[in-house]
C-alpha cells in the first residue's frame, strides 16, 4: 500500500535532479529521503530512479508516476486553498481562555465590542489561570501573563503584549482609621500563601493576624471591607474607588500578557481579527497596566 506522503519526496527528487538538494528542500536529513523513495518504490514494485554521477533520472516508470504526482500536488494543494478560504469566514466558534482579573476587569468591555463587530462569531470565554492545550483545540487563543516566556510550550506562536505590574492596597477608610489608631492591619492573601516580610515593614503594615481568601474576586472584597491590605494587578486597584495604594510602597512585575495561538488555528480570520483587536487595545491599556496612571 502507498503512503501518499512518499510522493512528496519523489517530486523534491524529480524536481531538484539529487537526494541532497531535495533533503534540504525539504528539511530533513537525506537518509529520511533515501528511505521514503524506497518505500514508494516498494509499494509500487518499480524503480522510479536510476543514480548516474550527475544525479537522479527518472526511469520509465518514474516519468510515468510524474505526472499522476503532479496531479495528486495540485489536488492537494486546491483542496487547500478551498478549506483555508472556507475558514475565513468570519463566523463560527472562537474559544478564549484567560485569567478572570482581565476577563471580569479589564478586557470585557472589548469582547463586547468585539462581539458587536462580529456577530457571526460565537464566543466561548473561559476564565482560567492554567494553559489550555491548544493543540487539541481546548481553546483557540490563550491570553496568559507569563513572567518567563521560556516557560511557554516552544509549539505555540505568541504574540507579546504589555507588561502588567501589580501594586499594595487597602481601602480609603481603612488607611484613615489606621492612621488614626485603628486596629490592626491583616495582610489578605489566597490561600496557600503566607504573609511577606516586606507586607510587615513601613508606615502602613500588616501587623495582624493572616487573613486568607479563597479566589481573586474574595480578596478584593475583603480589602474593600477594611479587614488589611493586599496585593492586586494595577489595573484593578487603581480602578476601585474605595481602594488607594498603601504610602511608600513600590509596584512589582507580574509579568507581561501574551497572545497564544497554535499551528494552522492561528491563520484562521476569526483567530486573526481577535487577536489583532486585542493587541491593539493591550498597546492602549499599558499606562493602566504598568501602573503609571489610574482609570478611577
Amino acid at each position: 500500500m502507498i503512503d501518499w506522503d512518499d510522493i512528496r519526496y519523489f517530486l523534491a527528487v524529480a524536481r531538484e535532479g539529487s537526494v541532497r538538494a531535495a533533503a534540504e528542500r525539504l528539511g530533513v536529513n537525506h537518509t529520511t529521503v533515501l528511505r521514503r523513495i524506497a518505500q514508494l518504490e516498494a509499494g509500487l514494485g518499480a524503480q522510479m530512479f536510476e543514480k548516474l554521477p550527475s544525479g537522479y533520472r527518472l526511469t520509465d516508470a518514474g516519468e510515468e508516476i510524474l505526472e499522476f504526482a503532479d496531479q495528486m500536488q495540485a489536488s492537494s494543494r486546491q483542496l487547500e486553498t478551498r478549506v483555508l478560504g472556507r475558514d475565513q469566514s468570519v463566523r463560527g466558534l472562537l474559544r478564549v481562555t484567560l485569567p478572570s482579573p482581565l476577563s471580569g476587569h479589564l478586557l470585557m468591555p472589548d469582547f463586547a465590542e468585539f462581539a458587536r463587530l462580529y456577530p457571526d462569531i460565537e464566543m466561548d470565554i473561559v476564565s482560567s489561570g492554567e494553559l489550555a492545550n491548544l493543540t487539541n483545540r481546548e481553546a483557540d487563543v490563550a491570553i496568559r501573563v507569563v513572567y518567563d516566556r521560556k516557560t511557554l510550550p516552544p509549539n505555540l506562536h505568541g504574540l507579546k503584549g504589555a507588561e502588567i505590574f501589580g501594586g499594595i492596597y487597602i481601602s480609603v477608610d481603612r488607611l484613615a482609621a489606621r492612621r488614626a489608631g485603628g486596629p490592626e492591619l491583616r495582610w489578605i492573601a489566597i490561600s496557600g500563601h503566607g504573609v511577606p516580610d516586606w507586607a510587615r515593614e513601613g508606615e502602613v503594615r500588616a501587623t495582624g493576624a493572616l487573613f486568607r481568601t479563597t479566589d481573586f474576586e474574595a480578596q478584593i472584597a475583603a480589602v474593600r471591607q477594611g479587614i488589611g491590605i493586599t496585593t492586586l494587578p494595577c489595573f484593578v486597584g487603581d480602578a476601585d474607588p474605595l481602594l488607594v495604594r498603601v504610602p511608600d510602597t513600590n509596584l512589582h512585575l507580574y509579568g507581561t500578557v501574551w497572545l497564544l495561538t497554535q499551528g494552522e488555528t492561528r491563520k484562521s480570520k476569526r483567530v486573526r481579527l481577535f487577536t489583532e483587536f486585542v493587541s491593539r487595545r493591550l498597546a492602549a491599556y499599558a499606562p493602566l497596566l504598568n501602573g503609571s496612571v489610574t482609570h478611577n
